[in-house]
């Protein structure tokens, strides 16, 4: 099949979310109580996304064909491969047989970066440091966040309460990750979904950035682990705290408490614990 010719975003993605659908019916087996049934059941979807810049292909990720124009910019941003969405001058959905491409075109001067660490890989939903040739590069310093916000504890599980019932797709499947913007007081403004938690994540910064949300004034929620990844995305734009279900990883603590950002696991039952620090929750 060749490529799609593409007439405006809106069109493109639309293609995109008919020729890979996020989810998908199969008949399966369901047992209970010893007896089995005969139901359909909703599955989630992987497609291969393939990130090129100025012509040549940098990654290739499975994700979730949902909110691609704002992986495309988050990822970009969290990558270090442009320092601004100004940065990227255009973003084009190609649907093809075998998965999607991003095209995009950015400045001159992020893309001679770009070559010199460049490497194609092939993403994985798990883990996976994008684009690292070496252990120079597996681990990367952001520069220190800001002040950002206080919250309350009650704000924060409302959050979570809120988010709950906020992605469709998990509801179907129970089988995506979620990346929510909330606000100081606990409202959830932006939430994005997809297979891989790093992708959910990129997908969310994209979103703030496409809006121009000031990240001191609110925090992200995510529905997963915190790993070093998840934190260094965090921080590498300007977030101040993160909150997931589960626990982070040894490494994530430490780039929390190096970028000052204020790490949180185990946020569930209206309890939480505090990794990095704790002066921004009351």
């Amino acid at each position: 099949m060749p490529a799609t010719a593409t007439a405006s975003p809106a069109i493109a993605a639309d293609e995109a979310a008919e020729a890979f659908p996020a989810r998908r019916i199969v008949a399966v087996t369901r047992w209970q109580d010893d007896r089995p049934s005969h139901v359909d059941d909703h599955v989630a979807e992987e497609v291969p996304i393939a990130m090129v810049y100025n012509g040549i292909s940098h990654a290739v990720m499975l994700a979730t064909s949902t909110g691609l124009e704002q992986f495309g910019l988050g990822f970009s941003l969290t990558e270090g491969i442009i320092n601004d969405r100004s940065e990227l001058y255009d973003l084009e959905l190609v649907t093809l047989e075998n998965g999607i491409e991003l095209q995009m075109t950015i400045a001159q001067q992020c893309f001679a970066a770009l070559k010199e660490k460049r490497r194609s890989m092939a993403g994985r939903t798990g883990c996976g440091l994008c684009g690292a040739e070496n252990l120079q590069h597996v681990v990367r310093h952001p520069a220190p966040v800001g002040k950002g916000c206080s919250i309350t504890s009650q704000a924060l599980h409302t959050a979570f309460r809120q988010l709950a019932e906020r992605q469709p797709l998990q509801m179907l499947t129970g089988a995506v990750h979620a990346a929510a913007w909330v606000m100081q007081n606990g409202d959830v403004v932006h939430v994005q979904e997809d297979v891989g938690r790093h992708n959910a994540l990129d997908k969310l910064i994209g979103t703030l950035a496409e809006s121009r949300i000031e990240t001191a004034h609110g925090f992200v929620i995510v529905t997963s682990r915190a790993s070093y990844e998840m934190v260094q995305k965090a921080a590498s734009f300007g977030i101040s705290m993160l909150a997931a279900i589960s626990a982070p990883t040894g490494l994530a603590i430490d780039l929390a408490r190096e970028t000052g950002l204020t790490l949180i696991g185990f946020t569930r039952n209206d309890s939480h614990v505090v990794y990095a620090h704790p002066h921004r929750i009351a």
